[in-house]
């Protein structure tokens, strides 16, 4: 995949969040999602915190310069306002000359940023379903985007379920779509 097809994934996984949290009613966003121990509220502040790590990070900045500084709830007062500034800030700090040819310091080691940003569009993807999920809208991800987060999460499927952000794989039921199959790898169940 070129630089600019990734680009344009993470674009529009992004895209498909921010439709999700702009749909969310007021009085949803204490209301439970797939991911068992959030609320509506607490999947987007961990998106939008994913979001705002993305800038420091490209600048060169570590973990422990950022410190605990992204801790906690980000969302504020306008949570819509929040997501869609730090879904706007790391965009920018992707497309950046030269920003997916940098090394970042993850949690997990040091990164290829191309690497990072597949990763953030994946775990985007899957959560925009997850949204969409808990609020009731529409719960169709576009195939590209499938199948991006298909071919990211499969060599590393196996250690997902042991960081506690992914349940177990369940089998998928009878002549499954590709979306459907998608998340039933990571442990959703449609």
């Amino acid at each position: 995949m070129t630089d600019a097809t990734l680009l344009t994934r993470h674009k529009e996984a992004l895209g498909l969040f921010t439709e999700r949290v702009h749909a969310i009613r007021p009085g949803q966003w204490d209301e439970p999602t797939p991911c068992t121990e959030w609320s509506v509220r607490d999947l987007v502040n961990h998106l939008a915190v994913e979001q705002l790590w993305v800038p420091p990070l490209l600048d060169g900045s570590s973990i422990d310069d950022v410190g605990d500084s992204l801790d906690g709830d980000q969302l504020g007062e306008d949570p819509v306002a929040v997501w869609d500034a730090a879904a706007a800030a790391a965009r920018k700090a992707f497309a950046a000359p030269g920003a997916l040819g940098r090394t970042v310091e993850l949690s997990s080691g040091p990164s290829s940023a191309r690497a990072y940003c597949s990763q953030m569009t994946a775990d985007a993807v899957v959560h925009a379903w997850d949204l969409a999920r808990a609020i009731g809208a529409d719960e169709r991800l576009p195939k590209p985007l499938v199948d991006l987060t298909r071919s990211e999460v499969e060599p590393y499927i196996g250690d997902l379920a042991g960081t506690g952000l992914f349940a177990e794989p369940v089998e998928p039921p009878s002549g499954a779509d590709e979306q459907t199959r998608l998340l039933a790898l990571l442990g959703r169940r449609v």
